[in-house]
């Protein structure tokens, strides 16, 4: 089999490029037709799945290495991310699923090979806007698509627990963070912006309630236009007060849903 060039280079020189037995895997969450959902990329080789990830280099911040990766599978520049986990089972990294993996591509490598060896990983999850990615695979995946977060195909390793760990992260932060701004367009109806809400804590909530309390954090602006094209009484437009919402992100909102 042709070997894949890109993929070998990383092999032969990563080592020296590379922290080692360090990795980062993000979560990336996007909204749509009222459905979360999560950016998941097929490995050539395989019927399974994975998150974005990758190495970190060794002159590399954390963070950078993370926003760094999406910005490859996404095309965004900026991005709401959050580190949430650290995932370091001692089985969670399987050598025999990689020297595999490597084979089908024509490439053998020793035991002590730095690929080879135990990583353990950081676990990043990012709120994006669903129509503004461009989904892009690596030098080791064939696709790059959304997938319903409760609908995902077969994943590799501990990818599934890595979601779950993020979605449960996800629903804690939603009781002192504001959430909306990355995942809807510009402007929003209270409707669209309660069933975000709902979609993510999976349960239903109270429409009165929710509003005043929305309303009370001071980060919307309702707008003097409507939602046009709908059947019932339109409802206004809102929009986020950019200033409010990222100091609530730095000091918090307080509550629970």
């Amino acid at each position: 089999m042709e070997k894949n060039e890109a993929l070998l280079k990383i092999i032969d020189e990563g080592g020296d490029w590379f922290m080692p037995s360090l990795s980062v895997d993000c979560v990336v969450f996007g909204f749509h037709d009222n459905v979360l959902k999560v950016l998941l990329l097929k490995h050539r080789h395989l019927n399974l799945w994975s998150l974005p990830g990758g190495f970190i280099y060794k002159e590399e911040a954390v963070d950078a290495a993370a926003q760094r990766v999406l910005r490859e599978r996404t095309g965004l520049n900026e991005l709401f991310l959050r580190q949430f986990h650290v995932f370091g089972e001692p089985n969670r990294y399987d050598q025999e699923f990689h020297r595999r993996d490597l084979k089908k591509d024509g490439i053998e490598v020793p035991d002590n090979h730095w690929i080879l060896q135990r990583y353990a990983t950081l676990g990043y999850y990012a709120l994006v806007e669903y129509s503004k990615v461009t989904p892009s695979p690596d030098s080791l995946t064939e696709s790059c698509m959304w997938w319903e977060i409760h609908k995902t195909p077969a994943l590799i390793l501990d990818h599934r627990q890595i979601i779950d760990k993020a979605l449960e992260t996800l629903r804690i932060h939603l009781g002192y963070l504001p959430v909306g701004y990355n995942l809807l367009p510009e402007k929003f109806t209270m409707p669209e912006l309660q069933k975000l809400y709902e979609t993510i804590l999976d349960k239903r909530l109270d429409r009165r309630n929710f509003q005043r309390k929305l309303l009370g954090f001071k980060i919307l602006k309702r707008l003097p236009e409507t939602r046009e094209g709908v059947a019932h009484k339109a409802p206004f437009l809102y929009s986020f007060d950019k200033v409010a919402y990222h100091e609530a992100l730095l000091e918090g909102l307080g509550g629970k849903w």
